[in-house]
């Protein structure tokens, strides 16, 4: 089955002409030109071809297409490695929309016999036969618990796990043969990005992870009026089966139904932005594939005007220090403070250590100062990362997974907002929620945080200092051999020191926690 697989796409390959995407950038000058020159002899019909007629970012798209969904899915993910990619095929990509036909639901059902270990009327109220959506990996189906309660129903293809594995090997080869043949191929570190692929799609294949995923998502916006998101049934879960909460809005790309439901457009544009750096810099854990096909809003009831958003296969993480280099990173940007950009590139490690901050200075100047020409308003600040990104290369920035799913996820973000109301102003929008945290960060109101948090362990710490400083003041009594006495007499009273001033910050930092 291989073997004819891999035939499938070196025919669509050479339909669609991918081979000169690669004999189109430097190999090696005498051996290029011998091998265009001979793929013109022997493929002089394909020239006239409808598809090579095409751009060669379309090309691409197309062939993707024509192999279906998971070199699909795989394109998804391509598009989003802007920092590594070509703009234009990075834009074509991002077209791609993953169309997929629904499986039968006779399979469906089975799918949840397998699961369940009984008929599928024995489990639910009712089921939907026919799916309401259907992707790659999974489709869902509306249905009825025997309580009463309506849930969508996420089940995975049947048999998908053996064609990824299939794929995913094609696609090994592939990127090992690219980083061989292309004078670019390392650069684009294709090997890197078919792993980050197969890790993301073998995640989306436990659905007991996506529904994890849901209810943390849930746990954050607890209460908020921003973002709902569907209840996960526990009891109805499984790897292959995830059951959920009926969602009911209107997608979001549906701008005229929303605005007839008295939905406020400009409310909802600057809502989306909040939400996103609510997840980014408050929790540290956000909805990666906010697509259109994935958000909702809420069009009655009390949460009229709120986002819904689904599907949970893929989100991202930051730490502290992500979010803490990110945000000294936009708030510098606002302030064109190019420096310190550069400073906080290399302070974070990211840059290496050596890296001249002037010169790296002046590199990021010249991306931001045309952006700054315009009003803010016009400005694309995913556009102003992605260039950051790109430039960050020259000094040997390595861009970490992390922030490139955020900057996909970013332009997601203030793409939609755009679209939804195109005088939205998404630096303006920002600043404040970006001032507010960095004083949580780094303010009084972070050091009383802080406090509170480490109140526990200084709590088991203060009984311990008297041992601790009685050691280090008896310690002179027994000298270390081959070692100075001055020396050692100077290390003492340096810990002493250090033991005091110790004790006294807990002992007074536990007095204000525990008095507050």
């Amino acid at each position: 089955m291989r073997i004819f697989r891999l035939i499938r796409i070196a025919r669509v390959a050479y339909l669609y002409g991918l081979d000169s995407l690669v004999l189109e950038h430097e190999i090696e000058p005498g051996l290029r030109t011998r091998l265009l020159f001979a793929a013109q002899r022997l493929m002089f019909w394909r020239a006239n071809s409808e598809q090579m007629r095409a751009p060669r970012a379309v090309r691409l798209r197309q062939a993707l297409e024509a192999l279906g969904p998971i070199f699909v899915k795989f394109g998804q993910l391509l598009s989003t490695r802007r920092d590594l990619l070509p703009l234009d095929i990075a834009d074509e990509l991002a077209r791609l929309q993953d169309r997929v036909p629904p499986f039968a639901s006779e399979l469906a059902i089975a799918e949840l016999e397998k699961a369940y270990g009984k008929p599928v009327d024995q489990v639910f109220a009712s089921f939907e036969r026919q799916p309401v959506a259907s992707a790659s990996v999974a489709q869902v189906h509306f249905a009825v618990l025997p309580d009463g309660r309506e849930v969508a129903v996420k089940i995975l293809r049947p048999g998908i796990q053996p064609v990824i594995e299939h794929d995913i090997a094609l696609l090994q080869v592939a990127a090992s043969l690219l980083e061989t043949l292309w004078a670019d191929g390392r650069r684009l570190k294709p090997r890197e990005v078919v792993a980050e692929f197969d890790k993301y799609l073998h995640y989306e294949l436990d659905l007991m992870r996506e529904a994890a995923n849901c209810s943390q998502l849930r746990r954050n916006f607890e209460g908020s009026d921003l973002l709902i998101l569907p209840e996960v049934y526990w009891d109805w879960c499984t790897t292959s089966v995830m059951v959920m909460q009926r969602m009911h809005g209107t997608t979001i790309s549906q701008i005229d139904t929303l605005r007839e439901k008295g939905v406020d457009i400009p409310r909802l544009a600057r809502a989306g932005v909040e939400i996103f750096f609510t997840q980014v810099f408050r929790d540290g854990f956000f909805h990666a594939d906010m697509h259109p096909g994935n958000i909702f809003v809420a069009t009655e009831g009390a949460h009229s005007g709120s986002y819904i958003a689904l599907d949970f296969g893929i989100v991202g993480t930051l730490s502290d220090v992500d979010k803490n280099y990110l945000a000294q990173n936009f708030l510098a940007f606002f302030k064109r403070d190019y420096k310190r950009v550069a400073e906080v590139h290399i302070e974070s490690g990211w840059a290496p250590k050596e890296t001249r901050v002037d010169e790296f200075e002046a590199a990021i100047r010249s991306v931001c100062e045309p952006f700054f020409d315009r009003p803010l308003k016009e400005i694309s600040l995913g556009r102003v990362l992605l260039r950051l990104f790109q430039t960050s290369r020259q000094f040997n920035v390595e861009i970490q997974p992390q922030l490139v799913l955020l900057q996909k996820t970013l332009l997601n973000v203030e793409g939609l907002g755009r679209e939804l109301d195109p005088e939205l102003d998404l630096w303006k929008t920002a600043l404040p929620y970006l001032e507010r945290w960095m004083n949580e960060q780094l303010g009084w109101l972070a050091l009383e945080n802080n406090i509170k948090r480490e109140a526990s362990n200084w709590a088991k710490l203060l009984p311990t200092l008297p041992r601790l400083v009685h050691q280090a003041l008896t310690a002179t009594a027994t000298p270390a051999p081959n070692l100075e006495l001055e020396s050692l007499a100077a290390e003492v009273r340096s810990l002493r020191q250090m033991l005091w001033l110790a004790f006294a910050v807990a002992a007074g930092a536990l007095a204000f926690a525990v008095l507050r």
